[in-house]
């Protein structure tokens, strides 16, 4: 299974670039069958640009989720603390493969009722356009 997340431009450059091995979240999906990342890169950009696959998913307080992924975070530790200010779990997807499309797809060609999420989006084969090219697998 997939979902679709979004992620601001300059993260997204870190983690194609392997400067960022870890994307924080405040809440991950329920589904435990999730394998791989579909990245929506949010505006000025507004397109699917990849995925990645999940290596593992770490939950703890967010102070031993910082110890654990410091070195990978691609962020700072201020931007970390007021990420999960007043949270008491934080999670961390640790990044495995990644790969970026050649090509970027507009998601509202591909995705009926596009409309970029807060959290994330199961990519289910519902979504998919009929008219829609088979350039981004859903499942």
């Amino acid at each position: 299974m997939k979902v679709l997340l979004s992620i601001n431009p300059e993260h997204v450059e870190n983690i194609f670039r392997g400067v960022k091995t870890f994307e924080f979240r405040r809440k991950v999906f329920a589904r435990k069958d999730v394998r791989t990342v579909v990245v929506y890169c949010t505006m000025p950009v507004g397109r699917i640009v990849g995925e990645f696959d999940i290596d593992t998913i770490l939950e703890d307080a967010p102070d031993e989720i910082w110890e654990k992924t410091q070195f990978g975070s691609g962020i700072t530790k201020d931007f970390f603390d007021q990420y999960f200010s007043e949270r008491k779990v934080a999670y961390a997807l640790k990044i495995g493969e990644v790969r970026e499309y050649k090509e970027y797809i507009d998601p509202k060609e591909v995705l009926d009722n596009f409309s970029p999420p807060q959290s994330y989006m199961y990519m289910k084969e519902e979504r998919r356009k009929l008219d829609c090219s088979d350039q981004l697998e859903f499942w």
